[in-house]
């Protein structure tokens, strides 16, 4: 009995492990390798060499990973949510001063009611510092932390909800 004859159970095995990894990796490239290791298994069970099984199995996961993978990953991404993320919403939020805000350390209080830990923008121009009770501009976050600038704040509104002050 040849070795070869049982090439069928390395095929399903293969198939086996890289359907497991694309269940964790869900990237879709290991599914595509799972599919031409599919047909490297059909071609097996007609008849086919073990060398051309390789060769069927590696062309067509070439081919499904460059020509079907891309247009699957646009159509699953499609439908994404249009809403900003927790971090993207709070780019451009207004927020007062509570602990002077320096180029390194300081607090403010956004419009959400959240207090972050901020720093003063790198921007040419900008003062040292600001102090408690002006109002700030969120430009970026950086990792836990608000970068920010001075807001020029209109006559007549409280400059943090752009409302009517009282």
């Amino acid at each position: 009995m040849d070795i070869t004859s049982f090439a069928w159970i390395v095929w399903l095995v293969l198939i086996l492990v890289f359907v497991i990894i694309e269940m964790l990796t869900l990237d879709f490239v290991f599914l595509m390798i799972a599919v031409g290791s599919l047909g490297g298994l059909v071609s097996g069970l007609f008849g086919a060499p073990w060398w051309l099984q390789l060769i069927i199995a590696a062309v067509l996961s070439v081919v499904l990973i460059f020509f079907i993978r891309p247009p699957l990953l646009h159509a699953l991404k499609k439908g994404g949510d249009p809403a900003k993320s927790n971090v993207d919403r709070l780019i451009g939020m207004g927020g007062v001063v509570v602990s002077t805000v320096t180029r390194t350390a300081g607090l403010v209080k956004l419009q959400v009611g959240e207090t972050w830990t901020a720093r003063l923008a790198p921007l040419e121009g900008s003062p040292v510092e600001l102090v408690p009770g002006e109002h700030v501009i969120v430009v970026s976050i950086d990792g836990a932390t608000a970068v920010v600038t001075p807001a020029p704040v209109s006559a007549g509104t409280d400059g943090l909800t752009g409302r009517i002050a009282p």
